[in-house]
C-alpha cells in the first residue's frame, strides 16, 4: 500500500484529481488547498460550484488547522460516533476558496480508513471528498458502479478495493453552529 500512497500523493501534489475508496463510498478528490484542482473536480462532476464539497482530514490536529472555530459539542460528536460523520463547521480557513459554502462554512470528516489516513498524512493537507458521480446521479457503492466518464476524467484511479461494495454508504452530516446548536442534515 505504501507505493500506492506515494503515487497518489504525487498526483495530488501536481494538482491532479483522484478516484479513490474512502471510509464511506468511492470519491473524487484533490488537494483541498488547490483552487484549480477543486475547480477540476466541480467540472468532472458537472456540479454547480456554488455547492460546497467536504474535505477529509486525518486527525483533530489537522482539523484545527482548517477550521476557524470548533464548538465543544463537535468534540463530543466526534468522540461518540462509531460511523462516518461529516460535521459542517461555521467557518473554514487555509483551504481553496471555492470549497466554502456561501456562508463560509465547510464540511469536514476525520477519516477512519487506513489508505485515506496514510494518503492525507503523507500529503500533509486535507483532501476533497465528493461522491464519484455526475451531479444528480446515484452515488456509487463500488468501483464498478462509477460512470465511465468519471473514470476517464480522473488523473489517477487508486487500485485498492476495486471489487468491494461499500457497506457504510454516505456519511451522516451534522451542522454545528458557533453557539453549539446542531442541525441534522443527513
Amino acid at each position: 500500500m505504501k507505493e500506492i500512497v506515494l503515487e497518489t500523493v504525487n498526483v495530488l501534489k501536481n494538482g491532479g484529481v483522484i478516484l479513490y475508496p474512502t471510509d464511506t463510498i468511492w470519491g473524487l478528490g484533490c488537494d483541498a488547498t488547490n483552487e484549480s484542482a477543486v475547480a477540476s473536480v466541480f467540472g468532472i462532476k458537472q456540479r454547480d460550484d456554488s455547492k460546497s464539497m467536504l474535505i477529509l482530514v486525518d486527525s483533530l490536529e489537522m482539523l484545527r488547522n482548517y477550521v476557524d472555530f470548533i464548538p465543544s459539542i463537535a468534540y463530543k460528536l466526534i468522540e461518540a460516533t462509531n460511523k462516518p460523520l461529516t460535521i459542517i463547521y461555521p467557518k473554514g480557513k487555509n483551504l481553496a476558496k471555492n470549497l466554502f459554502a456561501p456562508d463560509g462554512s465547510i464540511g469536514v470528516r476525520i477519516v477512519k480508513n487506513d489508505f485515506c489516513e496514510a494518503m492525507i498524512a503523507a500529503l500533509g493537507k486535507p483532501v476533497v471528498s465528493t461522491s464519484a458521480n455526475s451531479a444528480g446521479k446515484k452515488s456509487p457503492l463500488g468501483y464498478f458502479d462509477i460512470e465511465n466518464e468519471i473514470k476517464m476524467a480522473a488523473d489517477f484511479i487508486v487500485p485498492l478495493h476495486l471489487e468491494e461494495l461499500s457497506s457504510a454508504g454516505s456519511s451522516d452530516i451534522i451542522k454545528v453552529n458557533r453557539n453549539g446548536e446542531i442541525q441534522v442534515i443527513r
